[in-house]
């Protein structure tokens, strides 16, 4: 069974926690209650199925609910050690963390050199918001896949794109084992 480590990511209050509370199925209350920012990381380990390569299958997932307080940036580099994919969860109701997430990818995403399709875009609305069309997204940002999540009205439907993008991750990882097993072999 694969082992992956995802990180959430993104600016203060935009819902990471919330989110790998509810991924994990850690609690039953998955919206409301009192701010409390993350302190450095949150790390939850729990067997998840993913979607793709036909029946649903599980893996061994570490979500890394990683804090968006820049004074822990010194961490930074060791919470990316050994990541396989990187969501970036950002309230598209906050101006500011649409330039905020444009940071967050340079750092997490573009130093590691991962691929588009082992990062994520999760435009997290708070309870009771309006969801809009397009973001205005940069050029780099643009490019990953961006789901819309709103815990209140569509909790399976996150659930349900949080899986398909797991399978994707898995897959890269699948394939490069795969290569790495054959630069053995020949």
């Amino acid at each position: 069974m694969f082992k992956v480590k995802i990180l959430l990511i993104g600016p203060t209050e935009a819902g990471k926690t919330v989110l790998a509370n509810f991924l994990a199925d850690t609690t039953a209350e998955y919206v409301g209650g009192e701010y409390r920012p993350t302190q450095g990381v949150r790390i939850l380990e729990f067997e998840s199925k993913f979607e793709g390569g036909g029946d649903n299958k599980a893996c061994e997932l570490e979500l890394w609910d990683c804090t968006g307080d820049f004074k822990f940036e010194s961490c930074w580099p060791a919470l990316m050690k050994d990541s396989s994919g990187v969501v970036i969860i950002f309230n598209p109701d906050v101006p500011k963390h649409l330039t905020e997430i444009e940071t967050w990818h340079t750092m997490f995403i573009s130093s590691q050199g991962l691929q588009d399709s082992q990062c994520l875009l999760m435009a997290h609305h708070k309870p009771s918001c309006v969801v809009e069309g397009r973001l205005p997204l940069a050029p780099p940002l643009s490019r990953l896949p961006l789901i819309h999540s709103n815990l209140e009205e569509e909790p399976e439907d996150v659930r349900k794109a949080f899986r398909r993008y797991l399978g994707k991750v898995l897959n890269v990882l699948s394939e490069s084992r795969e290569r790495e097993e054959m630069s053995i072999i020949t």
